[in-house]
This record gives structure tokens, sequence and C-alpha cells, in this order.
């Protein structure tokens, strides 16, 4: 994870860290997650280290630079651009987005409240299982994700992130 712990998180919190670190741990394929919030924001990301096995099978992975931000930035404007698509289509909202690359894939589902959960998925992911984990978590993760609880991740990243520059 991102935070190096969850020491001193709230349960809702932690289930929620536990529920991330379970996805990436159990779905082969996946290269990262990011959780963000309806403001673009960055809340829970896998942290890249925790791959490592899945990674050691190619030499450099390709996708996001190890940076959980550049994920969450991507999972974010393409959110942004598929609510405004289906707007403009008027075909209601947005359930999930994916996007297929020669080397990869991209998933974008929404949570709640406009918060959205991405995955850069390997070329060689088996895109039916990585999308039914991801329901899986928005399933259990969405009705706990509150604004109390969003505000609670956004603060834990923020307070790792002031740690480690010490």
């Amino acid at each position: 994870m991102t935070a190096p712990s969850t020491f001193g998180l709230s349960s809702e919190a932690r289930n929620l860290h536990w529920l991330l670190t379970n996805l990436v741990e159990e779905v082969p394929g996946i290269q990262s997650v990011a959780v963000v919030s309806s403001d673009g924001l960055l809340l829970l990301s896998s942290d890249p280290d925790r791959n490592d096995a899945a990674r050691s099978k190619t030499p450099q992975p390709k996708g996001p630079r190890g940076s959980s931000a550049d994920l969450a930035t991507v999972v974010s404007g393409i959110g942004s651009l598929t609510i405004g698509a289906a707007k403009l289509i008027q075909f209601g909202g947005v359930k999930h987005t994916m996007v297929a690359m020669d080397e990869g894939s991209l998933f974008v589902m929404s949570i709640s409240d406009g918060s959205l959960l991405g995955v850069h998925g390997s070329a060689d992911c088996d895109m039916s299982v990585v999308a039914y984990h991801m329901a899986l978590f928005v399933g259990r993760a969405g009705h706990v994700l509150t604004p109390e609880l969003r505000s609670e991740l956004r603060k834990s990243l923020e307070d790792a992130s002031a740690g480690s520059t010490r």
C-alpha cells in the first residue's frame, strides 16, 4: 500500500486497505490499483513493490512508472471523459470503462458518489476475471466509502507522503 501501515486508521479504512491488497495479490496480471475520489484525488493505491512476484516475469513493466499519482490522474481523466460522453449521448451513468492496449489494459469502475476504482493490468491478464474482482471490490467498498472515510484516507496518504520527505 502507499501508506506504510494502517496503524491508527478506523476499521473501515483498514478493511479497504485489506480489500485492495487482496485484489492485487489474488488476481493474476494486476500491475497497480488506485481508488480516486470524485474530485480526482488519490485515496488508496497499491504499492508497486508489492507486485514484485508478478513483475519478475517481465524485466521492466510498462504503465504508470511506479507512481500511484500517475494512475490516479489517468483514472480520473478517463472517468471524466466517459461521464461527459454519457451525458452527451444520454444513455445514463457510466458503470465501467475498459481500454485495451497492445501491452496491457486499463479498467475503470464507478464505486460511489463519483469515486472510481482503476486497475492497470498486464497484457496477459484475463479481463473477465479482473472485471469480476473489481465488481466484488466495488460491491464491498461502495457502501463504506463515506465522505468521512474519504477524508481519513486522503489524510493518511498526505501524512505518509509528508513522512517520506523528511
